[in-house]
């Protein structure tokens, strides 16, 4: 059997052999050479070879051996034949014993004829080196009841790799974490774990750590020291009595600690008990060194009267915490109170002032210092006291509250009296309303426009006390030429009433004009001044026409026709017509009267007929007189024609609908409609002649079915027939 090689580094050394016999055997070796590489010191390596006969003649083996330190042989050392073409196997161990290079022989004797074949061996033995780092720990000073820790590497100095099987500790307090067995450190690498010191009790203290691994020297011993220190705190005074203290103040006495143990003592926490007690100056966490102290301040302000007692806690690391102190004192007090409670000055009119009197009292057992006094809110004050003011029991002092509003409406606002008394501040509510009256006129201002000289334009006003006093109108003057005012004079109107008054504006002359009514009063920001402007303009009497000519046509003989003129006065004053002239035969004028007046962009209508009595074109003027600054015109013309009888003949083809009784005929002057009826009666042939037209006109024609019912049909088709 051939078994398979492993941890062969490579072949160094080729197999001593001597030249071949012809007819004889020759045994070669493979590998010809066996590297182990590198095995730790204590422990091995195993590798095998195959020795075949190459030969022509069995091999007869009579003994393998095997040379160098560290290097033996597991099988294949008996004797033994090795037929033509086949093998044996040899199997060899390195176990190296020290640190290095090692180098062996593995020779093979036998009849063949390169006997004895030389195999060449080699190996490094390696050791791994365990070293700690420090090789030992001081803690130095830890305060019992805490920790130190230190960071030890466990480094592998060696070449081979190391494995750490057991680690403890000894020593009270002390102990190791981060490290856990079994542990392997390759060559070169570390691992690091922690040690801990956590005093149990003041004092040196000493211990070890044992590390146990295939290094040599193992165990490894890592010395561990340290000491365990402790603070001590008392407070000084122990404990503190306030003694007696008003309420509403406070009284304060300074506490000291004092660290009389060897390590620094760390508070963490200051507090107290006990109603009105306090403490301030001290912030935790508080460290106070060995041999030092620290101070703080402790407060009592009662906030009633008697005995009362508490306590401060301070806890810290120090032995018997927390530390307790003793608190007690008494609360004494005096008693100050308001007659009235609260002022009402009720109406007061902006620009005055009211006034109370206020009444301190101390109906306490102490007496009560009042160290300020001021008063809050818009227009109110306090006058007749100045602090410090001291009131012995029993007694009491007064002063002067005023309101002095400078607006209208409610106000509020307080006194404050800050005494050493209980509930200081001591507030007094005080309230009122001012009062006053508020002018307000409608419009604000007038503008009145254009104005025609020698006539007038007035405005009509409205003035209104909307304030919450009378207001009481001293004078009313008018500035600005053509302005003036009735109605206002001096007067007292009640808060909410109103007086209505007219304000005019009369140009004498034309232009812009301006002006101001001004109204003097006991109300805030009087006079008060109402503009006034407007423009005086010249007078024009116009009056037009439109249109300006008539033309009727031709009229027949014997009849009329009517057409009518729009006068207008486009002055900016009134026109009065006095009467209308008519020229020309035929012509005639009405529906205006003498004595009508047109206001400015007043209209109004004037008839206008022709009747002519004779045939011929005949022309005309009518002619409207008025105050204007000339008249209105207006040329006419017509024709007369003699009248001519015509008529127009109608057929039309009879209705094919059933029931058909007979028929009506419309006539219009335009196409397409309005239409009026042309026959009198319903026409039951179905022809007509229409003898009422005229000349040189146009006319046009439809026809209607009428049935039994009195139905009518919808219009025929239109006929037209135009009259020379």
């Amino acid at each position: 059997m051939v078994i398979g090689l492993s941890n062969c580094a490579g072949y160094t050394t080729a197999a001593k052999t001597q030249p071949a016999t012809p007819g004889a055997g020759v045994l070669t070796a493979s590998p010809t050479s066996v590297s182990f590489g590198s095995v730790a010191v204590g422990s091995s390596a195993t590798q095998s070879l195959s020795v075949t006969n190459t030969g022509t003649a069995t091999v007869n083996v009579s003994q393998v051996t095997i040379s160098g330190a560290g290097f033996s042989l597991l099988s294949g050392s008996s004797a033994t034949a090795i037929a033509v073409g086949q093998s044996a196997t040899v199997q060899i161990q390195f176990a190296p014993q020290s640190a290095g290079s090692a180098s062996g022989t593995l020779t093979v004797t036998s009849d063949a004829s390169n006997s004895p074949l030389a195999v060449a061996l080699s190996g490094t033995g390696t050791l791994g080196t365990l070293a700690a780092s420090p090789a030992s720990v001081s803690f130095g000073n830890v305060v019992v009841g805490s920790s130190g820790s230190a960071t030890v590497t466990l480094n592998n100095t060696g070449t081979a790799s190391v494995t750490i099987s057991a680690e403890s500790v000894s020593g009270t307090g002390f102990s190791i974490s981060g490290i856990t067995a079994p542990v392997t450190i390759n060559a070169g690498q570390s691992a690091s774990f922690t040690a801990g010191f956590a005093p149990v009790a003041t004092g040196s203290a000493s211990g070890s750590i044992s590390v146990t691994s295939t290094a040599p020297g193992s165990p490894s011993a890592i010395t561990l020291s340290g000491t365990g220190t402790q603070g001590g705190l008392s407070a000084n005074p122990g404990s503190v009595n306030f003694g007696n203290v008003v309420v509403g103040s406070s009284g304060s006495a300074t506490v000291t600690l004092n660290n009389t143990g060897t390590a620094s003592v760390t508070i963490s926490a200051a507090s107290v008990t006990g109603t009105g007690f306090s403490i301030r100056g001290i912030t935790t966490p508080l460290t106070i060194n060995a041999g030092q102290s620290a101070s703080f301040t402790a407060g009592f302000a009662p906030a009633a009267t008697g005995s009362a007692s508490g306590s401060i806690s301070i806890t810290s690391n120090a032995p018997g915490s927390p530390l307790g102190i003793a608190l007690s004192g008494t609360g004494i007090q005096a008693t100050l109170g308001a007659s009235p409670a609260s002022v009402s000055f009720g109406n007061v009119l902006v620009g005055s002032s009211g006034s109370a009197t206020v009444t301190l009292n101390n109906t306490g057992t102490v007496s009560v210092t009042i160290s300020a006094a001021s008063a809050t809110g818009t227009g109110f004050s306090i006058s007749g006291i100045s602090t410090p003011v001291t009131i012995n029991a029993g007694q009491s002092a007064s002063f002067t509250a005023g309101f002095a509003p400078a607006a209208a409406g409610s106000a509020s606002g307080s006194i404050s009296i800050t005494s050493n008394a209980p509930g200081s501040p001591l507030g007094i509510a005080l309230s009122g309303t001012g009062t006053q009256p508020q002018i307000s006129v409608t419009p604000a201002s007038v503008s009145f426009g254009s104005v025609v000289v020698g006539t007038s334009n007035s405005q009509a006003m409205t003035l209104k006390n909307t304030g919450a006093a009378s207001l009481t109108i001293t004078q009313v003057s008018v500035t600005g030429a053509g302005f003036s005012q009735t109605g206002l004079s001096a007067q007292t109107i009640a808060a909410g009433a109103s007086v209505s008054f007219t304000a005019a504006f009369a140009p004498a002359a034309a232009g812009s004009a301006s002006g101001s009514i001004s109204i003097t009063s006991n109300a805030p920001g009087s006079p008060l001044a109402i503009a006034l402007s407007g423009t005086g303009v010249a007078a024009t009497y116009v009056m037009t026409a439109n249109p300006t000519s008539l033309s009727f046509g031709s009229v027949n003989v014997g009849s009329s026709s009517s057409l009518s003129v729009t006068l207008t006065n486009t002055g900016n004053s009134n026109v009065t017509i006095s009467g209308a002239a008519v020229s020309g035969a035929g012509f005639s004028a009405s529906g205006v009267a003498s004595g009508t007046t047109l206001t400015p962009n007043q209209s109004t209508t004037l008839n206008v007929v022709f009747a002519p009595a004779a045939a011929g074109s005949v022309s005309g003027t009518v002619t409207v007189n008025s105050n204007a600054s000339s008249p209105a015109t207006v040329s006419v013309s017509g024709t007369g024609v003699q009248a001519t009888a015509h008529s127009v003949a109608l057929s039309w083809t009879a209705s094919t609908s059933s029931g058909v009784t007979g028929y009506n005929v419309y006539r219009g002057a335009v196409s397409g409609g309005p239409y009026a009826m042309a026959s009198s009666s319903l026409v039951a042939a179905t022809q007509y002649t229409d003898s009422a037209v005229q000349s040189a006109q146009t006319y046009y024609y439809v026809i209607t079915a009428v049935d039994s019912s009195n139905a009518e049909s919808a219009y025929s088709n239109e006929a037209s027939a135009v009259i020379p």
